[in-house]
């Protein structure tokens, strides 16, 4: 257990840099986690494979493969919650990163007490402790979001999100028809009382890529100009 009563988490710490290992690992140890660390991006993938962690931590420059082939393979496989590690200045990094699936990142340098703090917001996430709270399903037509389940279904389809995409759809669809701005879903949602306005665009278009039909002309999704984002339902 950590020190706020949660339960402990298996953390996977990817980073090739001793010194930067050393302390997230420490910080992160401090609060509870059971922490493990792996130093090339080939070895995370393989162990993050046979024994899914419960999030890691993956920086993108990493030697045999790097941060974003890791975390497309593990896509493809599993939805483990995934935080990147980016240099300063990188945006588009970072966009590609989100739009891989990462679920957030941290610029370097950081403070290690911030990563600590975005973890813990993951992880809560993750859980559905959040947004994603309570039991219940939600219907609009052939979209199907069984809240307690954590599960989304497309007609006789599942799709696969992740938990900042989970909690983003539900978060959506429990307010139809209202205009969202970015900076009040990255509130609400990420509980980020400031923060990088394209995340909530890239986590958007990913959205669309799996519940649209025509991501490009998106009918429940749509881009309120000049606000931000709504949810209209499909079944009136």
């Amino acid at each position: 257990m950590t020190g706020g009563g949660a339960p402990t988490s298996r953390i996977m710490v990817v980073e090739d840099d001793p010194t930067v290992a050393e302390v997230v690992v420490r910080y992160l140890q401090r609060d509870g986690h059971d922490v493990e660390c792996v130093g090339d991006g080939a070895e995370a993938l393989r162990r993050a494979l046979a024994n899914p962690p419960d999030l890691i931590i993956l920086d993108l420059m990493l030697p045999k493969m790097d941060g974003l082939q890791v975390t497309r393979k593990l896509r493809e496989r599993w939805p483990v919650p995934v935080i990147m590690l980016t240099a300063l200045g990188d945006e588009m990094d970072r966009v590609v990163g989100l739009e891989t699936g990462a679920d957030d990142y941290v610029t370097k340098p950081f403070s290690p007490r911030e990563l600590a703090l975005r973890v813990q917001s993951v992880l809560r996430r993750a859980r559905g402790s959040l947004v994603a709270t309570g039991t219940g399903v939600l219907r609009d037509g052939d979209l199907v979001v069984d809240v307690g389940a954590h599960e989304v279904r497309l007609g006789d389809q599942e799709i696969t999100l992740t938990a900042r995409e989970f909690d983003l759809l539900t978060h959506l669809m429990r307010n139809p028809r209202q205009a969202f701005s970015r900076a009040t879903l990255l509130d609400q949602v990420w509980g980020w009382s400031f923060g990088d306005s394209s995340t909530v665009t890239v986590h958007v278009r990913r959205l669309r890529e799996k519940i649209e039909k025509d991501p490009t002309a998106p009918r429940r999704i749509v881009t309120v100009w000049g606000v931000g984002y709504r949810y209209e339902p499909i079944e009136q």
